[in-house]
């Protein structure tokens, strides 16, 4: 355990990327199995362990420290396994080794993984007792799975490829198809054992992703356009009988969408956008029939899905390009070929779960751009501009993929309520809660943004949460109704479960206005209109 917690505490205070793969790559190569597939299960968030949650730690840690003590000091230190491997009351004939056999990573993950949620809480204490503050943070960060400490899983896969030599997307495209803790990958790593292969398994296979256009012009000839569609990336994996659905990240997302699994029954690998039917406007001009983002995320995240929500929100796909076409792999095809591959391959599958995105007919760039300019059907983001001869290949490749997104909605809103961050935003008030007013002159809530200023301008914010809080609610503050912030945001639409009855897309703050008094801020009626 000592390894691990090392390894945490170095990859913490080390910001520099080459930096972190060297330490994740070094403490790979020196440690043994099972160990090192546990810490690379745990730096990629695939290690879970059921029974123990953070009502769990706060329960047991209640026990021996004052609750009043605890709540003031998480809300001060903005991490709860921080707060709790400090405060951990050391036992008088705690034994001076934290690694006696038992606290082996390896024997801790499968110690906890094979206890129930009423015996978890013990095992815990113990392991807390015999550890000091920097094995006790690691234990508590392995348990819950929330390490945040600027790793993400492709930068723990590439040190692994790194460290070894290997093709960090051949390790992609058989990492889930290898369970925890990863033998046949290190056996291949080492030289022990061949190549996993991915050939009967309905695997992830890793995305293909665009660069922000930004200021760049580009011919139509060499290049061809569609919408951009706001719902989920998906990839529809079916081999041997069997269906899965994958999230960009790589997630099985298949529980939450049988509907979509069950109606995919055409050998291949797709890529598309997840969205839910509806009205929105402008669908039927721009090959249609998408709701907002807002009724995908009824759906999202569920491990159940209830027959009325399948009902009320018929989840589909409209699909972008093949990567696999019956056994035939065909991402290294130009992508001219690929989509006439897609055009033949779509009408197989059921209509009602699944369609072609259609591409956009523009004479040159000029007319693209005013066709982007008049499009603001809300469930469209912007445009995709995909390079005709281009391969189909994991990762961002210069050149072959751009996403230009539609120019942001904007609004004057009050600032309401303040959080502290987490990680190296724990000791500042960072995620602002925003609103305007109705009617009735009354302010209420339409959105919630932590990003979009600068470093100065956070601490400014900080300060003024500070000078200018009226009420405490635990972890957040409610501050004067007087500073006006301008909210950048990508759509609004209509929500039951926020009182103003609007949620915002993809807010942020864009500026800081000082100069503007409360009462100038924008109204509901205002917001209203911009939805869809």
């Amino acid at each position: 355990m000592r390894e691990f917690s090392q390894l945490l505490d170095g990859l913490v205070y080390t910001r520099s990327r080459n930096a972190k793969l060297k330490l994740i790559g070094d403490y790979l190569k020196r440690t043994p199995d099972p160990d090192r597939g546990y810490a690379l299960a745990a730096l990629t968030g695939e290690l879970d362990l059921p029974a123990v949650k953070a009502a769990t730690i706060r329960g047991i840690t209640e026990e021996r420290v004052d609750p009043i003590l605890l709540h003031m000091s998480r809300d001060y230190v903005g991490d709860l396994a921080e707060t709790v491997s400090l405060l951990w009351p050391k036992r008088i004939d705690q034994p001076a080794d934290m690694d006696d056999g038992t606290l082996r990573l390896s024997n801790i993950v499968e110690r906890l993984a094979s206890l129930g949620r009423s015996e978890a809480p013990q095992a815990l204490a113990d392991m807390l007792d015999h550890l000091d503050a920097s094995g006790r943070y690691a234990l508590l960060k392995l348990a819950t799975g929330a390490l945040r400490i600027g790793v993400s899983a492709r930068l723990a896969k590439l040190a692994l490829a790194q460290a070894f030599d290997l093709d960090v997307d051949a390790v992609e495209e058989v990492w889930h198809g290898i369970g925890v803790p990863y033998a046949p990958l290190f056996d291949w790593a080492e030289g022990r054992g061949e190549q996993p292969t991915a050939r009967d398994v309905p695997v992830f296979r890793p995305f293909m992703l665009a660069h922000p256009l930004d200021d760049l012009r580009v011919s139509l000839a060499e290049y061809a356009a569609e919408w951009k569609w706001d719902g989920i990336r998906v990839q529809i994996v079916r081999v041997g009988g069997e269906t899965r659905l994958y999230s960009r990240a790589g997630d099985d997302i298949t529980r939450s969408f049988p509907d979509v699994a069950a109606a995919f029954e055409s050998e291949g690998v797709v890529d598309g956008e997840l969205l839910v039917k509806g009205e929105a406007q402008g669908a039927e001009q721009h090959g249609g029939g998408a709701a907002s983002f807002n009724a995908l995320q009824q759906r999202l995240g569920r491990k159940t899905v209830s027959p009325k929500m399948l009902g009320d929100y018929p989840a589909f796909v409209r699909l972008y390009d093949i990567l696999i076409d019956g056994a035939e792999d065909v991402r290294m095809l130009p992508w001219r070929e690929r989509r006439a591959r897609l055009e033949a391959f779509v009408p197989r599958l059921d209509p009602e779960r699944f369609d072609l995105s259609s591409l956009i007919e523009a004479a040159d760039f000029d007319q693209l751009e005013e066709i982007r300019a008049g499009s603001r059907d809300a469930a469209i983001e912007g445009v995709m501009l995909k390079r005709r001869d281009s391969p189909y290949v994991p990762g961002r490749k210069t050149g072959h993929w751009y996403k230009w997104k539609r120019d942001p909605l904007n609004a004057d809103c009050v600032l309401m309520y303040a959080q502290r961050g987490s990680g190296k935003r724990s000791s500042y008030y960072s995620d602002f809660t925003f609103g305007c007013w109705n009617a009735e002159d009354e302010l209420l809530p339409v959105g919630k943004a932590y990003f979009g200023f600068t470093d100065e301008e956070l601490m400014w914010l900080d300060r003024f949460v500070r000078n200018h809080t009226v009420q405490r609610f635990g972890p957040v503050r409610e501050v004067e109704k007087t500073l006006v912030l301008e909210v950048a945001f990508d759509s609004i639409n209509n929500s039951k479960r926020h009182k103003s009855g609007l949620a915002m897309r993809f807010p942020r703050i864009s500026r800081i206005r000082k100069d503007k008094p409360a009462a100038e801020a924008d109204r509901i009626e205002t917001l209203e209109k911009m939805v869809n």
